[in-house]
């Protein structure tokens, strides 16, 4: 079974996350790709976000139509925060013969050896990284880490063709604090009906 992991605050889940997810699964012939809203972000410890409840139920309401894509409640721990690394352990356990992919963003990927226990991390999983259109693997991974180049080297960096996020949970959260339309296509209908009648961000 190969395996794609996409994790993430998701507040809110847009349609660029289910792009890249869908670019993921068809190029790399996953069997499925597992969205990850994590209760906690360790890198955002000071953010306020709306609850995992929500944010999980929106990952669902935008993935009821994607075939191949689901969400996963292993990182849903309120109280307490999940890093990466525990999760592929918790996954590698369960899905001994899996072959597992980490989907990534390039400034992401950049950010790796800030992760705690990454080296370990880029052992246990393949990377799949969505990039700027143009950009070769050599020009994304030139000056990577030793471990980064092992992983290279090995066949396990893969460079996505998805297409650019076109907008940011951040500038959607503004849009509708504000009391305005989000732009159109930005996010899935049910999950724009859902913000709306719970206002998750006025």
């Amino acid at each position: 079974m190969r395996i794609g992991l996409l994790g993430g605050s998701f507040d809110p889940v847009h349609t660029g996350h289910v792009a890249l997810a869908r670019a993921a699964h068809a190029e790399l012939a996953l069997d499925r790709v597992l969205f990850l809203p994590t209760a906690h972000p360790p890198h955002k410890p000071d953010r306020r976000m709306v609850s995992a409840l929500a944010r999980y139920t929106m990952v669902e309401l935008a993935l009821l139509a994607e075939p191949g894509l689901y969400a996963s409640p292993i990182e849903w721990t309120p109280g307490s925060p999940v890093y990466t690394i525990d999760t592929v352990e918790r996954l590698r356990a369960d899905y001994p013969h899996a072959r597992l992919f980490l989907l990534l963003g390039a400034d992401s990927f950049a950010a790796l050896p800030a992760w705690r226990r990454w080296e370990e991390l880029v052992g246990l999983i393949d990377l799949a990284v969505a990039a700027r259109p143009g950009w070769s693997l050599p020009e994304l991974t030139a000056g990577a880490a030793p471990p980064l180049q092992a992983a290279i080297a090995a066949g396990r960096v893969h460079l996505l063709a998805a297409p650019p996020l076109r907008w940011s949970s951040t500038e959607l959260r503004a849009t509708f604090a504000r009391g305005e339309e989000p732009p159109a296509g930005a996010l899935p209908p049910p999950v724009v009906d859902y913000i709306r009648k719970y206002r998750l961000y006025r």
